[in-house]
Parts: C-alpha cells; structure tokens; sequence
C-alpha cells in the first residue's frame, strides 16, 4: 500500500475561509425621485457590467408585450423599461433578503424550488445576474420552461469576467457552450447568447475595479498592513482616471462583443406544441 502524505498545503490564503467581499455596490435605488434618476445614471455610467445589460434589456423590451415575469428581481432595476408596454411580476427567493440585501415591496418573495407562477402564465421570464447564484440552474431553467406559455421567451443575463461576488454565495461563470447545452436540455430552443463588450471593455472594467477597490474597499479588523496602506494611496492617486476608463468601457460596448467579454445575454424560446 501508498502511504499518503502529509496535509497538503500552499502559503496563500484558502478563499474558502472568506464569508464577505471587501467591495459591494450600492442597493440600487428608486427612480421615484429625481436622486433616484441620477443616481441610477451615474451608476450606468461608472458600472459597466449594469450599463451592458440595460442596453440589451432596452432594446429587448421595445419588441416585448404580455406578461413580464422578473426572477430574482432585486430591486426591480429594469422595470421601468417594460412600463406601459407589459404587465409585470416580480418573484425573488426569500432567502435573497439574507443573502443579497434588503427586502423590496412588490416583489412575491417564495421558499423552496418551485416558484409561485401557473403553469404557462406567462409570455416572458426575465432573470438578470441570477443564474450564477443558483445551485441547481437545472431546476431553475425547468421552472421557467413550466411557467412560460409555448411560444413564450426567456431572457437571461449571466456574468463571465467578474469578480467572485456577494461571497459565498456565487457558484458560476458559464461560456456560451454551456448555457447553450443547459437551456437546450431544460427544452429550450432557436437559443441565442449574445455577448456582452470586449476585451477593451473587460480591460476598462478591471482597471476601474482595481482603483475603486484599493480607494473605498473596506478591510477585515486587524488586516490593514503596509501593503494594502500602499495600495489605497495608489488608488485614491488613480481616482481621477475613474471617468476616463469608464467612457473607454462605454466607447467600446458600442462595438461587437468578444471571446472575452462582461457577460452574456442569452435567449431562448419554449416551443410552440401546436406547431410541432
């Protein structure tokens, strides 16, 4: 018999011992005021991976009428798009208030897998950042299949080049290959992944990351050594240079997306069973 070695081990430190993130974002807030409006604008503006995906959401929702059903909604950020044109359904996890912030009204919070929406109810599942906070992203594919009438659409957005975030609980990064054998096994079909800006844009975003990071990143007590005192001035040196990465970023998500790139917005369709 092998004898087994000794514990293996590496000087670096196990991410699993981590249960916060040293940076989070601000809640998004409501457009019910004029702060509100320019806040979001702002956010659009110096947040690359929201601006991406408002431009597809908007240019989706143009096309779209009938009932709107928004998974893991959040705090509703892209509802406004849809208003007037469709009616809709917010539904988030129960357990999101604990893991991902506060509690927002009109929203249908649910235990459990199965979430509160008939069979074939609605014409649109809508489901931005969520899908790699899912477990079983099988289940959640299964339950949008069941609730969309045939005919009806999914729309998914998905990070790919993003930090590790809300920690611990982000448990994916899927390629275009993925999403595609996941939605198509769930029933999916004619599905669509769409990436999201470019290597320039991952490479804006990163920068921008790593100053915003190192200026206004929050440290664990006792874990503010030299190195991260350096860090922090560099980063509060480089503040200024936020605007000029972040009109790069937005420069280049007006080109085509890439291999390497934010995310993905995906789509893809439930048949309609009538027409084969």
């Amino acid at each position: 018999m092998c004898a087994l070695p000794e514990k293996l081990s590496l000087a670096r430190r196990n991410c699993l011992d981590r249960r916060a993130e040293n940076w989070r974002p601000m809640v998004f807030q409501s457009r019910s005021t004029w702060r509100g409006i320019f806040l979001e604008r702002v956010r659009r503006f110096l947040d690359l991976q929201y601006a991406s995906i408002y431009r597809d959401i908007q240019s989706l929702a143009r096309n779209m009428t009938g009932h709107v059903l928004d998974v893991g909604c959040g705090a509703q950020p892209f509802r406004h798009l849809l208003d007037g044109k469709c009616i809709y359904r917010g539904i988030d996890s129960a357990q999101a208030q604990v893991d991902f912030g506060p509690r927002f009204p009109d929203t249908t919070y649910y235990d459990g897998n199965q979430w509160p929406v008939g069979n074939e109810s609605v014409d649109y599942v809508l489901s931005t950042e969520t899908l790699e906070h899912v477990r079983d992203s099988d289940v959640f594919l299964n339950e949008a299949q069941r609730c969309l009438r045939p005919g009806g659409q999914i729309i998914l957005t998905v990070p790919f080049s993003a930090r590790w975030h809300f920690i611990p609980h982000d448990y994916w990064r899927f390629t275009p290959s993925a999403l595609a054998w996941l939605l198509t096994q769930a029933g999916f079909r004619d599905v669509r992944v769409h990436a999201r800006g470019n290597s320039v844009t991952v490479a804006a975003y990163k920068v921008m990351t790593v100053i915003l990071t190192s200026s206004l990143g929050r440290h664990e007590a006792g874990s503010f050594h030299a190195g991260r005192l350096i860090g922090r001035l560099l980063g509060t040196i480089a503040f200024p240079l936020v605007p000029l990465f972040a009109v790069v970023g937005q420069l280049s998500l007006l080109g085509e997306g890439g291999d390497d790139c934010l995310g993905y917005t995906v789509i893809g369709c439930r048949p309609d069973d009538s027409h084969g």
